[in-house]
């Protein structure tokens, strides 16, 4: 009688639990990074969406007034320009350069969930973003 409950006995095995820890282990360590690199992503695509918004705001102020703004903040004043309470609680821009405007830079508050001190830059010249959440030129 004995010898029929042993039959019936089943599970697993110390070396299949092992080799299945191993294999989770193994794609957690290739899936954390991709996944933390496309959260920041995220994040940067709010500073990226209103440094394009003020990007556009400030080419048609140069074509009313013939000059380029001072500042975002100009551009906002003569409402060319409104960007969201929450947007400018996470980021504040700035425009660099004067005649023509050369960047236009984003960095992130205290208040933005991944810390504060990013930056996101957009070179009006190439007209390519770099910076925080974006892949680096090695990386493409």
């Amino acid at each position: 009688m004995l010898s029929r409950f042993k039959l019936q006995d089943s599970g697993f095995t110390l070396i299949e639990v092992l080799t299945v820890v191993v294999i989770v282990a193994i794609l957690s360590s290739i899936s954390a990074p991709i996944y933390l690199r496309y959260v920041k992503g995220a994040r940067a695509s709010n500073a990226q969406a209103t440094i394009g918004a003020i990007y556009n705001s400030s080419k048609m102020y140069l074509m009313d007034c013939g000059e380029d703004p001072a500042s975002v903040e100009e551009l906002e004043e003569f409402e060319y320009l409104e960007i969201d309470k929450g947007t400018l609680r996470q980021w504040t821009f700035t425009l660099i350069g004067s005649d023509p405007i050369t960047q236009i830079e984003g960095i992130s508050t205290s208040e933005m969930k991944g810390g504060a001190g990013h930056v996101v830059l957009f070179d009006v010249e190439t007209g390519r973003f770099i910076g925080y959440g974006l892949p680096a030129d090695d990386d493409i």
